[in-house]
């Protein structure tokens, strides 16, 4: 064994309890820490014949790279759509590495069995008991699982199997929807079915919700052959959601497949006062589900569900004779692209088991309460102007005045150097704008006035332009 492994294996524990001593104190003081941190890397250095060890890169890692990372783990970092990790999760998630679980086969371990009961508890939470389902690494993936599968069924509706005979055994297959998340062009083109196969749909108006007549008349034209449907429970943009149900009622004319993008929408479901943006979720042939989102568990962590999974095994299973055949309950090896997948289930075991239906409800109802209150705070400033009404836990806005994307990028990257709050950028019915969206369990309201604050502050700095 070389020396500086054995080294460290008879310090492990001392080594441990440093790097939980350090851990804890970045997280005590995780509120104050820069939101982010975008030009703070080193510069690259050679790999060493000899390294230093465990204790040696600890330090490294301490003096060179923490000071760049982001707080994307505190209250005030609102970019993207980014939870924090409960206490909880990040039990789960240290015991996950310490395990080193392939999660994949149940012939050496229990690891399968707790996925199970997780992605049922998972079910629970979102109202989908007729689903069942499988963690993957994020909502690109979830969403490449739901249409791979949706593929499979397309080709079964023409008598071929796309995975036996390939995609060109399918032939034209129209994608429609309305306001599609990007990681559905991505996956569509992973599939081999094509970015240009995606027909977006007209919305509403003023509205990110597809328009279900326009959505009719794009299915009829179809004249009968099968097609996709990607619906959307929460776009990124304005917290948007189609009309579940009115989709639905169209399966009685036309033959699609429906597949919900509910990455961080569908957690609507846990409020009474919301649930109803997602009704109809179980009668989708396959939903999209991202954890590290607003569940509040550490990256990478999603859910894709259907309820065809005679399809997604048809697509996934793995024939090699080491690893078995598929049974009635198949080993998760033979439902999802990966074969080796870390036991990414444990960190939500632990989250939903410590805090329940009711704790996780708790964030939900308090993020959508904050998000509400930044908007009230954004409308109320001469400077800015929302671009969207506040639907769920996203702030979509912009400058009240000339709202330049070279104009917007500068409020932004105030706010940024400030380091109170991060935000993303996007582009809204043309209009450059912001994004702040709320999925953290640590956000609290001083967090908003520190966040409006700063955009009070950054917009100063705008005047007389």
């Amino acid at each position: 064994m070389h020396p500086n492994l054995a080294e460290d294996l008879a310090r492990l524990p001392e080594l441990l309890d440093a790097a939980r001593g350090y851990a804890g104190e970045v997280l005590a003081g995780i509120a104050d820490r820069p939101a982010a941190s975008p030009h703070r890397a080193p510069q690259p250095a050679p790999l060493p014949d000899r390294g230093p060890g465990a204790e040696g890169a600890f330090q490294l890692f301490r003096d060179q790279w923490a000071p760049g990372f982001s707080a994307s783990a505190g209250p005030r970092y609102l970019g993207f759509v980014t939870g924090g990790t409960t206490p909880a999760a990040l039990v789960g998630d240290w015991l996950t590495s310490t395990f080193d679980q392939n999660a994949v086969s149940s012939l050496d371990s229990a690891a399968p069995v707790l996925e199970r009961q997780t992605v049922g508890w998972l079910r629970e939470l979102f109202g989908l008991p007729s689903h069942q389902g499988a963690f993957v690494s994020g909502a690109t993936m979830s969403n490449f699982v739901g249409l791979a599968i949706a593929r499979e069924w397309a080709g079964e509706q023409l008598g071929v199997s796309v995975a036996e005979d390939g995609v060109a055994a399918l032939g034209d297959l129209a994608v429609l929807s309305g306001s599609p998340h990007s990681s559905t062009r991505k996956a569509l083109a992973m599939l081999g079915l094509g970015r240009g196969r995606l027909r977006q749909v007209p919305a509403l108006p003023g509205r990110e919700a597809v328009d279900v007549d326009q959505l009719a008349a794009g299915l009829a034209a179809l004249d009968g052959r099968p097609a996709i449907v990607v619906a959307n429970a929460g776009t990124v943009n304005t917290v948007d959601f189609d009309d579940l149900r009115a989709i639905i009622a169209l399966r009685q004319r036309f033959p699609f497949w429906l597949h919900v993008d509910a990455a961080f929408g569908g957690f609507a479901a846990l409020s009474p006062q919301h649930a109803e943006l997602v009704a109809g979720l179980d009668e989708a042939d396959s939903v999209c589900a991202d954890l590290h989102k607003w569940l509040n568990v550490p990256y990478d962590s999603a859910v894709q569900f259907t309820r065809h999974r005679d399809l997604q095994l048809r697509v996934f299973q793995n024939s090699a004779a080491y690893l078995g055949l598929p049974t009635e309950d198949p080993d998760f090896l033979h439902l999802v692209p990966e074969n080796s997948r870390r036991l990414r289930a444990l960190p939500t075991w632990f989250t939903l088991a410590a805090y329940g239906r009711d704790g996780h409800r708790e964030v939900v109802e308090r993020d959508i309460a904050l998000a509400r209150e930044l908007g009230d705070r954004v409308a109320a400033m001469p400077h800015l102007r929302l671009l969207a009404p506040v639907r769920l836990n996203v702030v979509c806005f912009t400058l009240a005045e000339n709202p330049t994307g070279e104009r917007v990028g500068r409020l932004n990257r105030a706010v940024t150097e400030s380091g109170e709050a991060f935000l993303t950028p996007t582009v809204h019915e043309g209009t450059p704008g912001l994004r702040a969206a709320f999925s953290s369990w640590r956000t609290t309201g001083p967090d908003v006035t520190r966040v409006a604050d700063a955009l009070r502050t950054a917009g100063d700095g705008l005047t007389g332009d």
